[in-house]
C-alpha cells in the first residue's frame, strides 16, 4: 500500500453540488438549463420505420415513460407506461391486434387507455372500469408524433407544415436520428449559433458566419447569416454554387421546434424530445429540391434523390451530426461542473433562445399551478 510522503496531505474528492433547479438558477443560463419544454405542443418522439406492426417501444418525455405500440394493423397509439396492477411498464408487454398486454399477468388495454380484460377475474362477472392516460398521436414526415399535454388542445397546435414533404412532387428526405446525452437546449443553442465553424473544419458546411438578423418575434427567434454554405471538399460538389445562393442562411427557433433555409432549395428542420434533465432525443429532417452530379452541370434525377440521401446522411451528414453531438455532450459535463461561473456568450442568438426557452418554461409551470396539474 502506497502512503502519502510525509508532510504532504491527501484530501478526500469533492463531491460537486449539481446544477440549480429553474427556480432556485441565479441566471439565464442556469434556468435555460434547468427548463423543460412546455408539453402544449406535438413532439416526434420515434421514425416510423423503427417501430414495426406488433410492437411496442417506450419513449420519454421530460421524465414521464410512455408506451408506444403500433397495432397489428399498422394503426399508432401511447398510453402511459404503467400496468395498474402492479405497475410493470407496458413496454415490456406484447401487442395483440388493437391492444397491448401487460407481461406480468395479461391484463389487456384498448388504445384509448381502458382495461379492457382480465385473464383471471376470480369470481368477478365483469371487467372493472380501470383506465390509464392516453395520448394524442400523430403520423407524418416520416415521423410518429405525440402531444404529450391537455388532449383538448391537440386539434388547436400544428404539426409544423413542410409542404417539401408532401404530395407527388415532394423532395426526397430520409430522417436522422440522434440521442444525446445534453439539456435540450444545449442542442438548440448548437444548430443556430453559426461561431462554431471550427467544430465541422473537416466537412464545413458553413464557413465565416455573420450574423445579420436577430429578432425575437413572439415565440419565434428569427435569424440570418451571411454564410459560405456547403463548402465540404466532397459536399460541395453535389450543390450547384452557380445557380443557388449559397452565401446566405435564415434560420429560426420556432419554439419548440428549429429550421433553416438556404435559397430555397436546401432545408431542414430539427425535432427536439426533451427526455429529461440531461438528454435529448433529435430528429433531424434534411431536404433538398436537388443535387448537381459531381464535376457536371447536370442535376441528379428526383427518383435517385433517396438513394443519395441515404448514401449522404451515411458518409457526410451523420458524422457532421456526430461532432455536435460529441460537443454539446462535453458541453453539459462541462456545465454541470462549472454552472457557478459567470455566463460568457459571443453571439446575442443563444441568450435570445435562451429567453425564449426560459419564458415558455415559466408559463407553463404557472398555467400548471394555477389548474392544479401534479403531473408537471
Amino acid at each position: 500500500m502506497n502512503n502519502p510522503a510525509p508532510g504532504l496531505a491527501v484530501s478526500p474528492p469533492q463531491r460537486l453540488p449539481p446544477p440549480p433547479g429553474f427556480e432556485e438558477a441565479g441566471n439565464l443560463r442556469q434556468r435555460a438549463r434547468a427548463a423543460g419544454m412546455d408539453p402544449n405542443y406535438w413532439y416526434a418522439v420515434e421514425e416510423v420505420r423503427q417501430v414495426k406492426s406488433g410492437t411496442v417501444v417506450e419513449v420519454v418525455f421530460w421524465n414521464h415513460s410512455i408506451a408506444l405500440y403500433r397495432a397489428e394493423d399498422g394503426s399508432f397509439h401511447a398510453v402511459e407506461n404503467r400496468c395498474l396492477h402492479r405497475q410493470l411498464k407496458l413496454s415490456l408487454g406484447v401487442v395483440e391486434g388493437c391492444r397491448l398486454v401487460c407481461a406480468y399477468h395479461g391484463w389487456e388495454y384498448d388504445e384509448n387507455g381502458c382495461v379492457a380484460a382480465i385473464p383471471d377475474l376470480f369470481g368477478r362477472d365483469r371487467v372493472p372500469k380501470l383506465s390509464i392516460r392516453a395520448y394524442p398521436v400523430k403520423v407524418r414526415y416520416g415521423l410518429v408524433w405525440l402531444f404529450p399535454g391537455d388532449p383538448e388542445l391537440a386539434d388547436e397546435r400544428r404539426i409544423p407544415e413542410i409542404p417539401e414533404l408532401e404530395g407527388p412532387g415532394r423532395w426526397a428526405c430520409v430522417p436522422l436520428t440522434f440521442t444525446m446525452s445534453a439539456h435540450h437546449s444545449m442542442v438548440i443553442d448548437n444548430v443556430s449559433d453559426f461561431s462554431h465553424a471550427y467544430l465541422h473544419r473537416r466537412y464545413r458546411p458553413f464557413m465565416g458566419a455573420t450574423l445579420t438578423r436577430n429578432e425575437t418575434v413572439g415565440d419565434n427567434v428569427h435569424l440570418a447569416y451571411e454564410t459560405q454554405v456547403g463548402r465540404g471538399r466532397i459536399s460541395g460538389l453535389f450543390v450547384d454554387h452557380e445557380r443557388l445562393d449559397t452565401n446566405h442562411m435564415e434560420l429560426c427557433y420556432e419554439y419548440p421546434y428549429q429550421w433553416s433555409n438556404t435559397d430555397d432549395e436546401i432545408k431542414h428542420w430539427l425535432f427536439v424530445l426533451p427526455v429529461d434533465e440531461r438528454t435529448t432525443r433529435a430528429f433531424f429532417l434534411f431536404y433538398f429540391k436537388s443535387l448537381k452530379i459531381p464535376l457536371l452541370p447536370v442535376r441528379i434525377p428526383r427518383f435517385a434523390m433517396t438513394a443519395v440521401l441515404k448514401i449522404a446522411n451515411r458518409v457526410l451528414i451523420g458524422p457532421l451530426l456526430a461532432e455536435d453531438r460529441v460537443a454539446v455532450e462535453a458541453e453539459q459535463e462541462g456545465y454541470e461542473r462549472h454552472w457557478g461561473d459567470p455566463p460568457i456568450e459571443v453571439n446575442p442568438v443563444v441568450r435570445a433562445f435562451q429567453k425564449v426557452t426560459v419564458r415558455k418554461w415559466q408559463e407553463h409551470l404557472e398555467r400548471a399551478a394555477v389548474n392544479g396539474d401534479a403531473r408537471d
